[in-house]
């Protein structure tokens, strides 16, 4: 798990014992930490995790903040010493807002975009996932959920896509994709744009059916870690780190997280289409090869 600095939020109700001699240095470091217009004073980089966002980021139900991108940060921390201090997860429109506070130095499974590049650099991804619609039947496209109510995450990047490409649409922004998900099974609204691997994590965690999961819509989850653009040096330390990560060990994280990079290249109405066409073309034949036999079988006619 990632190594926690001196002074560090702990999530598992971890206690620090009491230690008089390290009262002079924690007390710098709360100088520190409330003077962010310091930033090269801190000796901490404070990473907020995104609460509900799995596979890459999310809190399980013993409280532990697990994903993809942590699993990511472990690795790095073997490369390099990176002084993180995790603090609680909270949806990311929340951290996004503490990052403009100057509360919060890092962030993961983050999407660029013109907005953010205002106050945050990225790394380069390490991973790329499609958004698709997701509807309780077959969804052909979003043209066709003009003037009806369509969930999409709040603050996520591909809210702005939707809501700038398809105006029309009765946009819900919820807090999760999770929350967006079961708004949509209740009958609420009537879609839900989720990335592909986190519909899937989704419905494995929760054990939630009943939908289906349609083609992409044309915008593409470029997920990076972020940091504030007054700190290069935590930029520099991460890239160096990231790329000290082997390609093999990034496939073994994807392969555990069952990370879903595409989606499906069919969607369940054409599925169920092509599985009926199956059907019908073996009836055809074994139709065929029986009134075959049965012409053999029959006695041949007198002369």
């Amino acid at each position: 798990m990632i190594r926690l600095q001196p002074g560090a939020a702990r999530l598992q109700g971890d206690v620090v014992p009491f230690k008089p001699k390290l009262m002079v240095p924690l007390a710098g470091l709360l100088l520190a930490l409330m003077q962010p217009g310091l930033p090269q004073a801190q000796t901490v980089w404070r990473f907020a995790p995104e609460i509900d966002y799995g596979p890459f980021v999310y809190q399980d139900r013993q409280g532990r903040v697990r994903g993809l991108s942590i699993d990511l940060l472990d690795e790095m921390q073997r490369h390099a010493d990176l002084p993180l201090q995790m603090l609680p997860p909270r949806p990311l429109a929340e951290q996004l807002a503490a990052v403009r506070r100057g509360e919060v130095e890092l962030l993961s499974s983050l999407r660029p975009t013109p907005e953010r590049a205002q106050y945050l650099s990225f790394s380069r991804p390490y991973v790329r996932v499609p958004a698709v619609l997701v509807a309780r039947t077959a969804p052909s496209g979003l043209e066709a959920f003009e003037g009806r109510a369509v969930a999409v995450g709040r603050g996520y990047a591909v809210e702005a896509h939707v809501r700038q490409h398809h105006a029309r649409v009765r946009w819900q922004p919820v807090d999760s994709d999770l929350e967006g998900l079961r708004r949509m099974l209740r009958g609420e609204v009537d879609a839900l744009v989720v990335d592909v691997a986190s519909v899937h994590f989704i419905a494995r965690e929760h054990g939630l059916s009943g939908f289906v999961v349609g083609e992409p819509i044309g915008f593409e989850y470029a997920l990076s870690f972020a940091w504030r653009r007054d700190r290069p040096d935590i930029g520099e330390a991460l890239e160096e780190a990231l790329r000290r990560i082997p390609a093999d060990r990034r496939q073994a994280l994807l392969a555990r997280w069952s990370v879903h990079t595409h989606a499906p290249a069919r969607s369940g109405l054409r599925l169920w289409t092509e599985r009926l066409g199956a059907m019908l073309l073996l009836l055809a034949v074994g139709l065929a090869g029986w009134i075959g036999w049965r012409r053999r079988s029959r006695p041949a006619a007198s002369a």
